[in-house]
């Protein structure tokens, strides 16, 4: 539901900025609607009537609340963020990028990252049942080169599998990381792969595929 107020000022302008300070908005994020013309009254002084006017706060977009959420945060932070958006198959993909060190927004293998992104979407789709999207939270690329890295651990275990025909259990990774490791090796015809342990524990196991 869109959140309206109406508020007085002594002219148009002034009964603007009244609602602008209620509301803690921009005058970007409103809309306002004049109910009232100010009027000066008999001799320009007596029975003159102030300025009334109607403000109401525009809805953002799920992607708006994503980049308003981000902005508000890294400002707190005293953080100056690039944010720059595509769309992608994965989802509505955001790539921070500062001056500023952001190996604080990665964290130990993304851990920190992951949950800055699970709290950017439910930012993005607060009140929403449809038309719900999936940001995927981005620093510098990490994500990318995180995936490359994924992809040549899952080749060279799979190597030390096969040479030595013993499984290999890997650290505990996270749901998308745990299925790049999966599609990384699924076309080996003499390697399997399996998920083992409970959240936030679970792991990939790598095996030699035994013949039935």
């Amino acid at each position: 539901m869109t959140k309206t107020i109406e508020m007085s000022g002594k002219d148009i302008n002034e009964a603007k900025q009244n609602a602008l300070r209620e509301l803690d908005l921009s005058e970007d994020r409103v809309i306002f609607e004049v109910l009232e013309e100010p009027s000066k009254g008999f001799f320009g002084i007596i029975g003159g009537k102030g300025a009334k006017i109607r403000a109401s706060v525009k809805e953002l977009s799920p992607e708006e609340k994503a980049s308003e959420f981000l902005n508000k945060l890294f400002s707190t932070m005293g953080m100056d963020v690039d944010i720059n958006a595509k769309t992608t198959d994965y989802g509505y993909v955001l790539n921070l990028s500062s001056d500023d060190d952001m190996g604080i927004m990665i964290g130990k293998h993304g851990q920190t990252l992951d949950a800055l992104q699970y709290l950017t979407n439910l930012a993005a789709n607060k009140g929403l049942i449809e038309n719900r999207i999936h940001v995927v939270l981005d620093v510098e690329d990490y994500r990318e080169r995180r995936e490359d890295t994924l992809k040549h651990l899952a080749w060279r275990m799979a190597d030390k599998v096969r040479n030595h025909n013993r499984k290999i259990t890997l650290e505990p990774m996270n749901r998308h990381e745990r299925k790049i490791i999966h599609m990384a090796l699924q076309d080996e015809n003499d390697i399997t792969t399996y998920s083992d342990g409970e959240e936030p524990h679970r792991r990939i196991v790598i095996d030699v595929k035994r013949k039935k």
